[in-house]
């Protein structure tokens, strides 16, 4: 049987070069969006749990609306504690600066019972002394890293608000996907089938699930803890609570240990209150944060077949190589490559055995 494909090498290397030129072209074409795309398969595939049984309450009837309804609730949840946390912050620094440029700007001094802190108390005492009595020159001498500590909780502020504005973008999108799960779901099983025939499943499986369990292992502890810290200081009357909060969220999030961003405020508080509502909230706060040493282990990599340590490298490789996008990016391809060499390791030893 004759078949109309050539073997000519010109014409198999002109199609090559055809559909490589298609694939580079298309790929610039949606390069704009490949961030807000990642980003809605994301926030589609750890949402969908929650969209799945909304629609099994309503049996499936009027798909549209369910979607948009549960859509709307969502960026509401997103929006309105931003607004919340937005309006305190930008509250807060207002009242300082105004403070400042009057002149009543006053930093309380520090209690006697700092210098009994090990290590570190008699620096503290003595540096919180300098601010207390001279808060004018104390600027000016740490000047540089009073700018660097601003310029850094500015510019993570900025990096949480544009996250929050493409999440925004990303759940409208991640609705759509929801609504067509199925046929998105099928569409890459049948992909990877093709690149690596009877894996199609597994791999879906394992992808859907290593996202799922960065969403509850990393994002929702931190969510935790930050919620937790700031019950905290709201009822120890801690100023500036929201800032402070906020600063846990972030650093729980990067991985960076949230108990350095309650040190400041176990400061704070050391300062004002009674000795024993102060240890109680120190206590307290320890407490928060090193919550996350038990709630990973139960969240983080629950259900997988791929080792936790793979998932926790993933994600912190994957933030540091492309920020908040790259913790849920990072898991994924390395638990992919994991599960690619474990098998190739697997058939290479049942072939040995086979041989033998």
């Amino acid at each position: 049987m004759k078949t109309n494909e050539s073997k000519n090498p010109i014409d198999v290397y002109i199609k090559i070069v055809l559909l490589s030129l298609l694939l580079v072209w298309s790929f610039y074409i949606v390069r704009p969006f490949v961030t807000l795309i990642v980003w809605s398969i994301i926030v589609a595939v750890a949402l969908y749990p929650f969209y799945q049984k909304l629609m099994n309450l309503t049996k499936g009837k009027k798909k549209g609306l369910v979607t948009t309804v549960f859509i709307l609730i969502l960026v509401t949840l997103i929006i309105l504690p931003t607004i919340s946390l937005t309006g305190s912050i930008i509250d807060s620094g207002r009242e300082l600066y105004q403070s400042f440029n009057e002149g009543t700007l006053e930093v309380p001094p520090p209690a006697d019972k700092v210098k009994e802190w090990p290590l570190i108390g008699k620096k503290i005492h003595g540096t919180w002394s300098n601010a207390s009595q001279d808060l004018e020159n104390f600027i000016v001498k740490y000047k540089g890293e009073i700018s660097n500590s601003l310029g850094w909780l500015f510019s993570s502020f900025a990096g949480l608000m544009g996250s929050v504005a493409l999440g925004l973008f990303a759940l409208i999108i991640a609705g759509v996907f929801m609504s067509s799960a199925d046929i998105g779901y099928q569409s890459g099983v049948n992909f990877v089938n093709r690149l690596s025939p009877g894996k199609g499943e597994e791999f879906m499986s394992m992808c859907v699930g290593t996202i799922r369990s960065v969403v509850k292992g990393i994002l929702l502890v931190a969510i935790i803890q930050a919620a937790l810290a700031y019950l905290g200081f709201v009822v120890i009357g801690l100023p500036a609570a929201s800032l402070f909060a906020f600063m846990v969220l972030i650093f729980a999030i990067i991985q960076i240990p949230a108990l350095l961003a309650m040190i400041p405020a176990i400061a704070i508080v050391f300062s004002y209150a009674d000795t024993t509502p102060a240890i109680i909230f120190t206590v307290y706060v320890v407490f928060v944060a090193i919550a996350d040493n038990f709630l990973k282990p139960m969240l983080l990599g629950k259900g997988l077949t791929t080792p936790m340590l793979v998932i926790l490298i993933g994600a912190l490789g994957g933030m540091m190589l492309q920020g908040i996008l790259g913790l849920f990016i990072g898991p994924v391809v390395l638990a992919l490559g994991y599960q690619i060499y474990s098998t190739w390791i697997a058939e290479g030893v049942t072939g040995a055995k086979i041989e033998k």
